[in-house]
C-alpha cells in the first residue's frame, strides 16, 4: 500500500469573534478543509463554514492542562497532516499575537509538515474599535503599546516592566490582564503613570454579548470586581478612551445587546441571523429542523414524470423549491422540461429562490392561507379543472388542498421533502437558552415551533424566563403556537424575513 501523501496545515486567525471578521482566505480554507482544530471562544457560526463531513475539534478537549495540552494539540496536527488530511488551525484573533502560533509553527516546521499561516484580526485593535476607541488620534496619541497580561504559569517574575510600560507615550492595550488588574495598576501607577488616566475594559468585543466598562486608573480595578467583569476582555488606558462618547458606534445599534434565538435550519439561518447581527444582536443559532428526502420518494419521481399533464405547481417554502429543482434537474438535466407550467410561489424569498432557476413566477400570494393562493391563481385563470401540484413538506397544512379543491382544480398534494428534528448540532445552544433565556425567540415556519417545544417546552420556558418575547414570521406560525397555548408577540406583515427583522427592531418593549 502505498504512503499517503503529507497533508498541509494551516493557522488560520479566526479574528475577535465576530463571524464578519474572518478573512476571505480564513473562510476559504475552512470551506475545504479535512480537519478542524478550533480555540473555545471561536463561535460556531465560523465554525458552520467547515463543510459538513469535517472533523471539528476542540482544542480545549485535547489531553489535559496538568499533562501538555500543547504537547497533544501538536502531535494531533501533525498526525493529521501525515494521514494527508488538510488541516485549519483555527485560532481566535490572530495566530501570531499571543496565540502559541508560533510554537506550533516550530513544531511543524521540526516535523518537515508544510504550514501555512493565516493573519487575522486581532483583538488589540477590533475590540477598541467596536467600542468606539481608536489607538491612535491626531492630538492624542501617536502611538500605541501591545502588552499580555497573562503570562506562563510558574513564571517566578513577570516579563513585562510594568514600570516602564508606565512610562511610555500613547496608548496602552492590555490583553488577557482581568484577573491581574489590581497587580497591574498598582504597577503602573509606580511606574508614574498618572491615576486618573481613563481606562476602558471591554469583555465578548465585537460580539452582540459587548460590554464596556469605563473608569480610571485608579478605580477600575474595583469597578469591574463590584461588576463581575471577567474574561474574556481587554483594557485599553489613555487618553483616547474619551472619545468613546463619540464615536461609540457599535453599541448604539438598534438590536445591541439583545439575545435573538433564530430556530431555521441551520443551511437557511444565515441570512437571517446576519440580518439580527448587523443590527446588533446577540444571535444565538439553534437548528430545531434539519431537512431530509420524503419517506416515499415513488409520488415525487411519479410527479416529476408527468410535469407535462399539470397546469400549475405551488411552491410554499425554499425547501419545497430546493427538492423540486433537485429531483428536476437530476432525472432530466433541462430545465426546458417544465414547459408552459405555471408557478404559484408563497412569500417574496420563495419567489426568488425561483427566479435563481431562471424560471418565472406566475402568481405571488403573500400570506400562506389556502384562500389566498387559490384566489391569486384565480387573478391568472379560472381555476375550475386546472390540474395543480403542490410540492411542499410530508406533514402540511390540508387547508391549501381544501381550498383549491373547492374552487374546482384538481390537485395532487405530493410530498418532496420532509422537516425532521434536529438534535446533536443544537444540544450546546439548547443548554444556553434554557439556563439563560433570551430576549427574543423567532419562528419561521410551524415546524420550528413544533419542534422547539418538543427539545424544550415553551410554556416551561416562558414561566422560567418571563422576558422572553415571541415573533412570527406569518399567521401558519401564529396558529401553531396558539395551539400551544401561546400568544406572539409580533407578527410579521408582510410575511418575510425582512419585515420580521424590521418589528423586531422596531419593536418597543
Amino acid at each position: 500500500m502505498s504512503k499517503p501523501k503529507t497533508g498541509q496545515v494551516y493557522l488560520v486567525g479566526a479574528g475577535p469573534g465576530a463571524p464578519g471578521l474572518l478573512t476571505l482566505r480564513g473562510a476559504e480554507l475552512l470551506r475545504c478543509a479535512d480537519v478542524v482544530v478550533h480555540d473555545v471562544l471561536v463561535p460556531a457560526p465560523i465554525l458552520h463554514l467547515a463543510r459538513h463531513d469535517a472533523e471539528i475539534v476542540d482544542a480545549s478537549k485535547i489531553g489535559s492542562p496538568d499533562s501538555g495540552r500543547q504537547e497533544s494539540l501538536n502531535r494531533l496536527l501533525i498526525e493529521r497532516a501525515r494521514a494527508g488530511k488538510t488541516v485549519v488551525r483555527l485560532k481566535g484573533g490572530d495566530p501570531f499575537v499571543f496565540g502559541r502560533g508560533g510554537e506550533e509553527a516550530e513544531e511543524l516546521a521540526s516535523a518537515k509538515i508544510p504550514f501555512e499561516v493565516v493573519p487575522g484580526v486581532s483583538s488589540f485593535s477590533a475590540v477598541p474599535a467596536c467600542a468606539g476607541i481608536p489607538l491612535t488620534h491626531r492630538g492624542v496619541a501617536s502611538a500605541f503599546t501591545v502588552v499580555t497580561g497573562h503570562e506562563e504559569p510558574g513564571r517566578p517574575a513577570s516579563a513585562v516592566d510594568w514600570e516602564q510600560v508606565a512610562r511610555l507615550h500613547g496608548t496602552k492595550v492590555i490583553l488577557m490582564g482581568v484577573e491581574k488588574l489590581p497587580a497591574i495598576t498598582a504597577k503602573l501607577v509606580a511606574g508614574g503613570l498618572d491615576p486618573t488616566t481613563p481606562v476602558a475594559l471591554i469583555r465578548w468585543g465585537s460580539t452582540g454579548s459587548q460590554q464596556t466598562l469605563v473608569g480610571t486608573v485608579a478605580n477600575i480595578a474595583s469597578l469591574a470586581a463590584k461588576a463581575a467583569f471577567e474574561a474574556p476582555a481587554i483594557a485599553v488606558i489613555g487618553e483616547v478612551v474619551r472619545l468613546r462618547e463619540t464615536l461609540n458606534w457599535f453599541e448604539h445599534r438598534p438590536l445591541f445587546g439583545r439575545r435573538i434565538v433564530v430556530t431555521r435550519a441551520r443551511e437557511q439561518a444565515g441570512e437571517f441571523s446576519r440580518r439580527l447581527a448587523d443590527l446588533g444582536a446577540d444571535v444565538l443559532e439553534l437548528p430545531t429542523i434539519r431537512v431530509g428526502p420524503p419517506s416515499e420518494r415513488e409520488p415525487m419521481i411519479e410527479a416529476l414524470a408527468a410535469l407535462g399533464e399539470y397546469d400549475w405547481v405551488v411552491f410554499t417554502s425554499i425547501n419545497g423549491v430546493n427538492a423540486f429543482f433537485g429531483g428536476l434537474l437530476a432525472a432530466f438535466e433541462d430545465i426546458r422540461c417544465i414547459g408552459n407550467l405555471r408557478i404559484a410561489a408563497v412569500g417574496s424569498a420563495t419567489a426568488a429562490r425561483i427566479r435563481e432557476f431562471h424560471v418565472r413566477v406566475d402568481a405571488i400570494p403573500e400570506e400562506y392561507v389556502g384562500s389566498a393562493i387559490a384566489d391569486a391563481i384565480g387573478k391568472v385563470e379560472t381555476i375550475e379543472n386546472l390540474r395543480v401540484l403542490l410540492a411542499r413538506a410530508e406533514v402540511a397544512n390540508p387547508e391549501l388542498c381544501r381550498d383549491l379543491e373547492k374552487q374546482g382544480a384538481i390537485v395532487d398534494d405530493v410530498s418532496f421533502y420532509k422537516t425532521l428534528a434536529e438534535t446533536a448540532e443544537a444540544a450546546p445552544v439548547a443548554s444556553v437558552l434554557a439556563k439563560e433565556g433570551a430576549d427574543w425567540l423567532t419562528f419561521t415556519s410551524s415546524s420550528t415551533v413544533t419542534h422547539l417545544n418538543a427539545r424544550i417546552p415553551l410554556k416551561e420556558l416562558l414561566a422560567r424566563h418571563p422576558r422572553i418575547r415571541i415573533a412570527s414570521i406569518g399567521p401558519e406560525t401564529s396558529r401553531t403556537l396558539a395551539n400551544l397555548g401561546l400568544k406572539p408577540t409580533l407578527e410579521a406583515k408582510p410575511h418575510t424575513l425582512e419585515a420580521l427583522t424590521r418589528a423586531i427592531a422596531d419593536h418597543k418593549a
